[in-house]
């Protein structure tokens, strides 16, 4: 590996340091502090790890985790956008492509088209690591949501209908999972912390 590699992927490690500040509309577990996106793709590569047995499938776990690391670098540039945006749609966009481009672009060629890929992967939800890696990016917040007491849901005038279909994901990638994840939405309702 050449010494100019090195100095690329030194600055790519000081471009991506830009995650910290991106803040994400949840609040963390408890709190009244909202997530940033780095404690974000922390927490669910660590969900992940523990999590992985509940998988519907066999999964390559690394895959998942650098999935779960880099998904949201592209907020860097795009921002993030809350998953019941009533104007914006939470899927792929073309600033977040572009973002995809340049942010990863800062890499040798050889890391920025692996990174490329896993990141398109993670956005087209066709594979088991992909489809096990949404599950885990659709859980953290409705546990955050559900320790605080419904959270955004109530700060946003979320209702049950709209959390509902972007939770039921949760079972393309594990059907255990989706289960509790189903049970807590229901509790939440009964609990008067989610409007029907």
């Amino acid at each position: 590996m050449e010494f100019s590699d090195l100095h690329r992927q030194i600055e790519f490690i000081r471009e991506v340091d830009k995650l910290k500040y991106i803040l994400r509309k949840t609040k963390l577990f408890n709190s009244n502090r909202n997530e940033n996106d780095a404690e974000h793709s922390w927490h669910l590569s660590l969900m992940a790890i523990v999590l992985a047995d509940h998988a519907n499938f066999e999964i390559d776990l690394l895959k998942v985790i650098k999935m779960l690391l880099i998904h949201d670098i592209v907020e860097i540039d795009a921002g993030d956008t809350f998953i019941y945006d009533t104007e914006k749609n939470h899927d792929n966009t073309v600033e977040e492509r572009e973002a995809a481009r340049r942010i990863f672009g800062i890499l040798p060629e050889h890391q920025a088209t692996e990174l490329i890929a896993v990141w398109e992967e993670f956005e087209e939800q066709q594979t088991n690591e992909a489809k096990f890696a949404r599950a885990m990016d659709r859980l953290e917040p409705l546990l955050q949501n559900t320790s605080n007491q419904g959270g955004t849901w109530n700060e946003f005038g979320v209702n049950y209908d709209k959390v509902y279909s972007k939770k039921k994901v949760i079972k393309n990638g594990s059907e255990t999972i989706w289960k509790f994840a189903e049970q807590l939405i229901h509790e939440s309702v009964a609990n008067g912390i989610l409007k029907k």
